[in-house]
């Protein structure tokens, strides 16, 4: 337990996410375990089991009926969802969004991705791939807050600095790997002249390089993914996807129970120091990205 700063095990903060049972919460989820066992302080965590926003909200009520002492929530629809978040917050409870946000909500901090910046280096490494000439197709979530960003942020550079690269489709992943590797066939059988894909999260990352082994062009399309689970990890090593922007979700989990534990004691900055105009917690934090390549895809294997 860290000095002079810690609670006792009786205080519960909950991890809500969806898609529960994937790879990609489990260091997110390691990070807030951490903090819990230096704040000597109980977790748990609870989510959708598919990509429902529905069922999210339902696991959302549920956690909020149980009065927890915090919760730290990814948001699957930021504009479906906002309305219970709020409840939680107005009843006392401190929520932290995490990985992806809500940015109407009454949530007190967003600890994740500059999704928008994310965007920005996955257009700048394809365009590189690609000889910054050719059609490049987009796979993703587009009803989601933080793949919204980064469409936007790759749309948004491939236009400013790469005017002989065209986007000439999006398609909608769902999250799911099978789906996207339909839809990267749809893109591919649309647009047979594309150079390059970039996908928005994991399963569409491996669900597109699926669809570009049984179509036997390997050499022929460059991927661009999002995350570093062991599919998309041995995807790179074997050179079917080109690069992954791997992100900082252990600092998401470990930041979003600090916050929390901050918020619950009144261990801010205007409280300590009794300066009105000082924000409790930063309203927003990066945890970066990283490129994985071929060069370097060795270090992100789990240990």
């Amino acid at each position: 337990m860290e000095r002079g700063l810690g609670g006792d095990l009786e205080e519960k903060y909950v991890m809500v996410t969806f898609q529960a049972g994937i790879d990609y919460w489990k260091t997110a989820l390691k990070g807030f375990e951490d903090a819990a066992n230096s704040l000597n302080v109980s977790v748990e965590y609870r989510g959708a089991t598919h990509y429902d926003v529905h069922e999210q909200i339902t696991v959302l009520e549920q956690v909020i009926a149980r009065k927890p002492d915090g919760i730290a929530i990814s948001a699957i629809d930021p504009e479906k969802i906002t309305a219970t978040i709020n409840k939680a917050a107005d009843s006392g409870i401190p929520v932290v969004l995490f990985d992806s946000g809500a940015p109407g909500s009454k949530a007190s901090s967003f600890v994740g991705t500059d999704n928008y910046n994310a965007g920005v280096i996955g257009a700048e490494k394809l365009a590189d791939l690609i000889g910054r000439k050719g059609k490049i197709g987009i796979i993703s979530l587009p009803h989601q807050h933080n793949h919204q960003e980064r469409i936007k942020g790759f749309q948004e550079t491939i236009t400013r600095k790469f005017p002989q690269i065209e986007v000439a489709g999006i398609k909608d992943g769902k999250g799911n790997e099978l789906v996207s590797k339909q839809a990267a066939l749809e893109l591919l059988e649309e647009h047979p002249d594309i150079k390059g894909i970039f996908v928005t999260e994991a399963n569409g990352g491996v669900g597109t390089g699926n669809a570009i082994l049984s179509s036997k062009i390997k050499d022929k399309v460059e991927i661009v993914s999002f995350d570093a689970d062991k599919e998309t990890l041995d995807m790179i090593k074997d050179g079917t996807i080109s690069a992954t922007l791997a992100q900082g979700t252990w600092n998401m989990g470990y930041w979003s129970l600090q916050y929390l534990f901050h918020l619950k004691h009144n261990l801010t900055a205007s409280s300590k120091l009794n300066i009105a105009s000082t924000p409790p917690l930063p309203p927003k934090v990066d945890t970066g990205v990283t490129v994985v390549t071929k060069e370097n895809v060795g270090d992100f294997y789990a240990r």
